[in-house]
């Protein structure tokens, strides 16, 4: 959108879409795009807080001119969070508004110095210090870890509304509407939790120390750096990352496999067809080779149940397998059971892996384990039958 939004008397939504960036961070898929918000509020003094990518600051510019009007003066750009594709405009904004006065925490000006060699014009702020614009104030709120070590909040007395930076986000373009009563946020639903469990779901004890911090706090509107500002509801955003960070999940099984010749795959057929015949309504499938493990780890994230199996390849774990599991173990998640299986032909290797992740991330893991040589025989299937009932029971037992 190309023109500022008010959310509030006096202060804007002036942030950008991006249709265009495939991968997030080089690494996460935008099928739906991504928005990039910040905000601007015009008092006796003016505040932005935070910026946008760098190759969106000219739209970002001028929808902080529309908003100015006749006023040429800026008093202060407050950074919740340093990562460029929030900061990346900030020096095209200082080149236009050269006496703008940075606001930040210490660790913010490093990373200010170290992407973009700025060290003028700063004001260090700490934890619980306010700032004065004439008929409100800004209170700031240090939430280190949510996801970098700079992170932070600010929440506007007046108005009640929560800056939380990449805190409460998700992926998605807005697509005219802003706020969470203006779009069908069920249609957001899956891509908050993939952004949630893939970038800031790591630092779930960092998410739920923040989430503390602000108790007590009258939150009339959360707005974040990415996805929709909630006005009507902001409790549910928080309530679904307290969640989240807490690993609660749901009644459902995800099962992942890596098959070359389709041996293992009917192995993942038969558990999710005993899976069913046990009254597991919420069972979800991927082939690792197919699917961005990013999806996968979202429905891992959401679900109780995690059944991994692997053909193996080259005496160890199937590539796309052992790139999951890397990636899971760099989750630390917790509060699920697993269930491994797989086949191999002239070399085991791959549920050995598989059996390693478990002892490393202390899943607990139900029995039985399976491997099949070459296909899987009648004894075979019944152990897949064996693993399915079991992970059924676990399920309905929580």
């Amino acid at each position: 959108m190309n023109y500022a939004v008010p959310i509030t008397n006096n202060i804007y939504w002036i942030g950008v879409n991006d249709r265009e960036t495939c991968l997030f961070e080089a690494l996460w898929p935008l099928p739906e795009g991504v928005s990039y918000n910040a905000y601007i509020i015009v008092d006796e003094k003016v505040a932005l807080i935070d910026t946008v990518k760098v190759n969106a600051s000219q739209s970002y510019l001028e929808k902080v001119k529309r908003v100015m009007g006749n006023r040429d003066h800026i008093d202060y750009l407050i950074i919740n969070h340093m990562e460029p594709d929030h900061s990346g405009a900030i020096q095209a904004l200082i080149h236009q508004y050269p006496d703008i006065r940075i606001v930040g925490n210490r660790k913010t000006m490093g990373f200010l110095e170290g992407f973009y060699g700025i060290t003028d014009n700063l004001k260090v702020i700490g934890d619980g210090d306010v700032l004065d614009l004439g008929s409100r104030k800004l209170k700031f709120f240090l939430t280190p870890m949510v996801h970098w070590p700079e992170t932070m909040m600010t929440y506007d007395e007046k108005d009640r509304v929560l800056f939380s930076g990449d805190a409460f986000g998700g992926f998605g373009t807005l697509n005219g509407g802003i706020f969470d009563d203006e779009v069908n946020i069920s249609f957001y639903e899956d891509e908050i939790r993939r952004y949630f469990s893939n970038i800031v779901g790591k630092y779930s004890q960092s998410v739920l120390r923040a989430i503390d911090k602000l108790r007590g706090l009258d939150i009339g509107m959360v707005a974040s750096t990415h996805g929709p500002i909630w006005r009507t509801h902001p409790e549910k955003i928080i309530d679904r990352y307290r969640r989240w960070s807490n690993h609660e999940t749901e009644p459902g099984v995800v099962i992942v496999f890596g098959s070359m010749y389709g041996n293992t795959e009917k192995m993942a057929d038969k558990i999710a067809r005993i899976l069913s015949e046990e009254g597991i309504s919420c069972i979800r499938v991927f082939n690792a080779s197919k699917t961005h493990p990013s999806y996968i780890v979202n429905d891992i994230w959401r679900y109780k149940g995690l059944i991994l199996g692997s053909c193996t390849y080259n005496m160890g774990l199937f590539p796309p397998m052992d790139h999951l599991v890397r990636t899971l173990e760099n989750k630390a998640m917790r509060n699920r059971v697993l269930g491994i299986f797989g086949s191999y032909s002239w070399s085991g290797g791959g549920v050995k892996a598989l059996t390693e992740f478990a002892r490393r991330g202390n899943w607990p893991l139900l029995e039985p384990v399976i491997e099949a040589q070459y296909a899987p025989k009648p004894a075979d299937i019944e152990q897949c039958i064996r693993l399915a009932k079991n992970m059924a029971e676990a399920i309905q037992a929580s």
